[in-house]
């Protein structure tokens, strides 16, 4: 238990560093509580051969929640920006495929693999979306739009608790919205299918 708590202070005082030093790329300042990451890694797709792509990683919560969920770690590849958050990932997640790059290239970084991955069946983001312009988050959504497989899901979080759709999901149907109170702060997460 003493392990966990520390791991946890760890992360959070990590996270905090990082966003301290930039709060645009970071746009958190605590990781993603058990709750919020629970909330996200039950869409998981139903076919266990199914990558998964992960946006904006962090320290991992949510990646454990996929795991923890059932997702393979062989199948999970993870976009993370920042190089210190990406390189404690590849320790925590040594089967998984961590790369350090922008989420904004995805279909370049997936395609530069040595076994490169044409599609997912699900993508989990905790990019801050609304930190960036309209048409940087309809540019996001094609690339994701792209990968996807043709059920896919798109699985994304926002501190903007409002129901109102946000930028960059207009040529998506959004399946459930749902407000994550026991998180900090609170947040919605919102999952939408081509």
């Amino acid at each position: 238990m003493a392990k966990k708590l520390f791991a946890a202070l760890s992360d959070t005082t990590l996270f905090l560093q990082e966003w301290l030093a930039n709060p645009q790329r970071t746009g958190a300042v605590a990781p993603s509580s058990p709750r919020l990451a629970a909330a996200m890694a039950r869409w998981l797709p139903s076919d266990p051969k199914s990558f998964v792509l992960e946006l904006g990683p962090g320290t991992g919560a949510v990646t454990e929640a996929l795991l923890k969920r059932g997702l393979r770690e062989d199948r999970l590849v993870a976009i993370e920006k920042n190089p210190k958050l990406a390189q404690l990932l590849r320790e925590r997640f040594p089967s998984a495929q961590i790369i350090t790059g922008d989420a904004w290239h995805l279909d370049a970084l997936l395609r530069e693999r040595l076994e490169p991955i044409e599609s997912v069946g699900a993508v989990i983001s905790s990019l801050p979306l609304l930190n960036f312009s309209p048409a940087e988050a309809e540019a996001l959504e094609e690339k994701i739009r792209a990968v996807l497989e043709h059920d896919g899901k798109w699985v994304q979080f926002s501190y903007h608790l409002g129901n109102r759709r946000p930028h960059g999901t207009s040529r998506f149907q959004r399946l459930a919205s749902n407000i994550i109170w026991l998180n900090i702060p609170p947040a919605r997460v919102n999952v939408y299918q081509k």
